[in-house]
């Protein structure tokens, strides 16, 4: 038996995004560990820390019994305090410590991968006890993954894989929340559309649409007379939707049309990870 021709894609965008990581930190010196990221409150070994940690729920590993400091003040949620463990705990890790249990993570997942059968519906466990198929589990880790390492070329001034298989993974994973963040957070108007042209290494035009009840739906077909329509670059589209930028400093990259208070809006709400 072998992966399920459904899982595939995410195996090989991690793959893609885990050896690019590695290869991004292993020349890395002490100091160069400690750079901030974008991501809140990370830094690179944090980062880095968080990704091997997602590895081991992958594999089933228990998580450490680790209490959290206090003062950790962008840990404001619960589901900030379960991903923060797996990083606190790696503090004070050197650079070889971190960069040798990521080659043993990442030579033990390559393990499983090969010797995964499981049907994409099985039911995994997911963060804070959720219950996910494994295709979802394994979409949202390749999403996860690449999101971070892009979070990690930013830091390290060490651009690129925009459009590798894990951009298109994210792609895909980001336009299914779109319909709640234009519908739901920004409440946009009944019966309207709202139009987004995204560009650069990854190029799309999408249209949520909005029905009488107020319910959103995500189209390729271009809306004739949009409520409102976005055109911004890729890269900002995806630090938006990461919480990486604020709209504020991504204005000059954003292009607006149509209701400026529906797209400020949209764009208030643009956040979609946790």
């Amino acid at each position: 038996m072998s992966l399920h021709p459904t899982l595939q894609p995410y195996a090989d965008a991690w793959t893609h995004s885990i050896e690019a990581i590695s290869e991004l930190v292993q020349p890395l010196v002490e100091g160069e560990w400690n750079r901030r990221t974008p991501c809140p409150g990370w830094s690179v070994r944090d980062i880095v820390s968080h990704v091997i940690g997602l590895d081991c729920e992958m594999l089933g590993d228990p998580r450490p019994i680790h209490t959290l400091p206090r003062d950790l003040f962008h840990v404001t949620n619960d589901h900030q305090r379960y991903m923060e463990m797996q990083v606190d705990v790696r503090r004070h890790h050197t650079a070889p410590e971190m960069t040798s249990e990521l080659e043993y993570t990442i030579i033990r997942r390559n393990r499983q991968l090969r010797g995964e059968s499981r049907d994409p519906g099985t039911k995994v466990r997911g963060p804070l006890g959720t219950e996910l198929t494994l295709e979802e589990s394994m979409r949202g880790h390749a999403f996860a993954v690449w999101a971070h390492e892009q979070d990690l070329r930013a830091a390290l001034g060490r651009p690129g894989n925009l459009d590798s298989p894990g951009a298109h993974i994210a792609r895909d994973v980001l336009l299914a929340e779109l319909p709640e963040v234009v519908a739901a957070k920004a409440n946009a108007p009944r019966s309207s559309a709202v139009v987004f042209d995204v560009h650069g290494p990854v190029e799309f035009l999408r249209t949520i649409r909005v029905d009488i009840q107020g319910r959103g739906t995500l189209e390729t077909a271009p809306a004739l007379g949009p409520a409102a329509a976005l055109t911004l670059d890729w890269e900002t589209y995806v630090r938006l939707a990461c919480g990486r930028i604020t709209p504020e400093a991504a204005a000059d990259r954003i292009k607006v049309e149509g209701d400026a208070d529906l797209s400020a809006a949209i764009l208030r709400n643009f956040t979609v990870t946790q």
